[in-house]
């Protein structure tokens, strides 16, 4: 994620200051966003007292004696800060171009509107392409706000997209696709993915994620990269076809065999025989996977 746009009426400086302490106190892919983009801009950060963390909603903290919150307009006016509409509107133009918004005020109101935007990764159509041929439905559950969450799923051509969801209620959601007769695989890689990932019928850690994600998971992809997921599914596709077709094989070698040399009608050694030709068989077939291909 990468900070993008700064709009505030106070001194721009001061406001990334104030901002950019709060969110470094905390481990959200987004506060790191907006931290390390204030210290690009060569703004010197502090460490906040009072750090309260309002989960999937922002962050408070108290930096240089201003009591600074950043996070969705409805926390600040829960919190009693004053937001102006202009702001709401500012964040509205800026959500339209996919981006994820979150306003900054201290001392009683809103001060300006900060926006980072998750860059789409360059395989993720790709994957999710190859997701649908075969035969999947792709969904996505986001703590986003529904706007930019929508942009991304049209880019992207996602069948469902969730938005708004609180980070402890993903596996609720996961729970109501199964709920429709679903078979459901979660791929994840943060804390609030954990649930989600232990209540799906597939769990799929991304390898470079949190520990507890890891942990939760079924299947670990190494990589970063989500478009294993997709592999990963081929191949237990075609592992669990190899398998059907090495039991189709072992039941026709034997079942013809033995009762012929029950019955006499062959010699035992030939059914003897045709068990060792099932394994050779078997093993045979599955050695084919050796050639599977991502």
């Amino acid at each position: 994620m990468e900070l993008t746009d700064v709009i505030t009426t106070e001194d721009e400086e001061t406001f990334l200051r104030l901002a950019g302490s709060i969110e470094a106190a905390s481990e959200h892919p987004i506060a790191r966003a907006v931290a390390l983009g204030a210290e690009e801009r060569e703004v010197t950060l502090e460490r906040p007292t009072g750090f309260v963390n309002h989960t999937g909603r922002g962050v408070q903290g108290t930096v240089d004696g201003h009591d600074v919150v950043v996070g969705r307009h409805t926390l600040l006016t829960d919190l009693g800060l004053t937001v102006d509409m202009s702001l709401v509107a500012t964040a509205a133009d800026l959500e339209q171009e996919g981006k994820t918004v979150f306003s900054v005020g201290w001392d009683g109101s809103a001060r300006g509107v900060i926006a980072v935007a998750d860059t789409v990764r360059p395989t993720a159509r790709d994957t999710i392409r190859h997701l649908k041929q075969l035969g999947t439905r792709v969904a996505m559950i986001t703590g986003d706000n529904q706007t930019t969450a929508d942009a991304i799923g049209r880019l992207l051509g996602i069948d469902d997209v969730v938005a708004e969801v609180m980070p402890g209620d993903k596996a609720a959601h996961v729970e109501r696709f199964q709920s429709q007769g679903l078979s459901v695989a979660f791929v994840g890689d943060g804390i609030n993915d954990a649930p989600a990932l232990t209540q799906a019928d597939l769990g799929m850690a991304i390898g470079t994620g949190t520990d507890i994600a890891i942990e939760s998971g079924d299947v670990i992809l190494m990589s970063g990269d989500p478009a294993l997921a997709g592999t990963a599914m081929k191949l237990a596709r075609t592992t669990f076809r190899t398998i059907k077709q090495n039991l189709f094989w072992a039941f026709v070698y034997n079942t013809a065999m033995i009762p012929l040399a029950a019955a006499g009608i062959v010699n035992p050694i030939l059914a003897a025989g045709a068990m060792a030709t099932s394994s050779v068989s078997v093993v045979t077939n599955s050695l084919r996977l050796r050639r599977f291909q991502p």
